[in-house]
């Protein structure tokens, strides 16, 4: 399929209209035929406050249903969604509205952003509750059932990086990229109509608002709402839903509850990982508790999922994140791009349909991340096995040279965390009068003992 990705869900929804499409607080808010008639109202909402097709929306709050319909309402009028991260300070929020100039703000009162002086942008609310002049002036319309034509390369969001190295990067992310991505997944992942989806991830980034709630409106699944992740509130509600996914920290917060055992995963069929490396520790753990594999993946902003293990129990491996997606080209190079072979660690360099267009109004740094036979230098390391599953060893800035030696702080990093009493590991380099750089832990140990 290809086009306006509203469009794509609204056509996989015909035959489900009556299975509810979000559930709030336990309860059905929205079923998929009621589903447009709601985006269109948040649609007409936006048109009313200016918004055309190519428009840059900035959404700062937190997980609710207003959010999803707010999203949805941004893409079927043909402009493009920019969540940001709901714990950012003004002041890195006025660095976004003056990179992406948006045409409408839409932030819960309460959370800090730049005042209309220092950053003037027509500005709309949207609390955690649902709340706000946004959903206010919606429910007020007749809703717009129209959804813009669009083509597979036109943009539906900019997803800014973190800006570790430098000033954010908003990657632009298309609706064939996203369509694709979706798709993709649907089949890796084995999802189908039947399944409901636990959804604990925050919206505003990739994981949560590309891969769980994607495969949600892609599948007419429904969708079980979590305002954020609690381990508890997660656990009582396991045994209503088929999938689960999650970051490492909710698998260990999961673990250590005492409720959380066979008996409350029995309905689920698949939990995922993704978002940061997963402990070899507490994937056999997991497995041990509730007798489920977790299926690890591998993304980023850029390109939301690359890689996938198999979808059999079997075929999820702890330390890897399996192979390539389905049209995704993924190889390990060294110097001058050299292709190494199995169990070579090198930079991670892929392209596919998944890839975004660049980087929104950086040419140069669009420039220094793609080579020009179109490539995307992800920046990070890794090998292939012989049978081309890939594992990831870290950043490639995250690279310790000591005494001449590489060492690469995933290496380090597993070994300590399997010795008994390690909650947490943090590997670096830091510099050495002999050997250029030393090899520094940062641990955490449990100490209830």
């Amino acid at each position: 399929m290809s086009g306006n990705l509203v469009a794509i869900f609204y056509a996989r929804h015909a035959g489900f209209g009556a299975k509810p499409a979000i559930l709030w607080n336990d309860a059905p808010v929205v079923d998929h035929a009621g589903l447009p008639a709601t985006v269109g109202r948040y649609r007409a909402a936006l048109a009313a406050l200016g918004v055309r097709r190519g428009d840059r929306v900035m959404v700062k709050t937190e997980n609710s249903p207003a959010f999803i319909y707010t999203y949805l309402a941004v893409l079927a009028s043909g402009a493009i969604f920019v969540p940001m991260n709901a714990a950012y300070t003004a002041a890195e929020v006025a660095l976004l509205i003056e990179d992406a100039e948006p045409a409408l703000l839409v932030h819960a009162a309460t959370t800090p952003v730049p005042d209309e002086a220092a950053a003037p942008v027509k500005r709309a609310t949207l609390e955690p509750d649902g709340t706000g002049s946004l959903p206010d002036l919606a429910a007020t319309l007749e809703p717009d059932l129209t959804v813009e034509p669009v083509a597979d390369g036109d943009l539906a969001a900019i997803l800014f990086t973190s800006g570790t190295t430098g000033r954010s990067k908003g990657a632009m992310l298309s609706h064939g990229n996203l369509s694709s991505n979706v798709a993709a997944l649907h089949e890796a992942w084995h999802f189908s109509p039947d399944d409901s989806i636990l959804h604990a991830l925050p919206l505003f980034h990739a994981h949560g608002l590309f891969v769980a709630l994607h495969l949600a409106l892609y599948n007419a699944c429904a969708l079980v709402m979590l305002p954020k992740f609690n381990a508890a509130e997660v656990i009582a509600r396991l045994g209503r839903v088929s999938v689960f996914m999650g970051v490492p920290t909710y698998y260990a917060r999961l673990l250590a509850d005492a409720a959380f055992d066979r008996a409350a995963c029995a309905s689920i069929r698949l939990f995922v990982s993704g978002s940061a490396p997963l402990l070899p520790s507490v994937f056999d753990a997991f497995a041990a508790r509730t007798g489920h594999r977790i299926l690890e993946r591998y993304g980023m902003t850029e390109a939301v999922m690359i890689t996938s293990n198999r979808y059999e129990q079997a075929g999820r491996i702890a330390g890897t994140v399996g192979f390539p997606l389905p049209g995704v080209s993924l190889n390990i190079v060294g110097a001058e791009r050299r292709p190494l072979p199995p169990g070579e660690v090198g930079e991670i360099e892929i392209r596919g349909p998944n890839l975004c267009a660049g980087y929104w109004r950086r040419p140069e740094a669009t420039a220094e991340s793609f080579h020009a036979d179109g490539c995307f230098r992800t920046g990070d390391t890794g090998f292939k096995d012989a049978e081309g599953r890939v594992s990831i060893v870290g950043r490639s800035k995250d690279l310790i040279i000591s005494g001449g030696f590489n060492v690469y702080p995933a290496e380090v990093e597993i070994p300590l965390a399997e010795v008994e009493g390690v909650v947490d590991v943090a590997v670096f380099g830091v510099p050495h009068p002999d050997f250029g750089e030393a090899v520094v832990a940062a641990v955490t140990v449990d100490r209830a003992d």
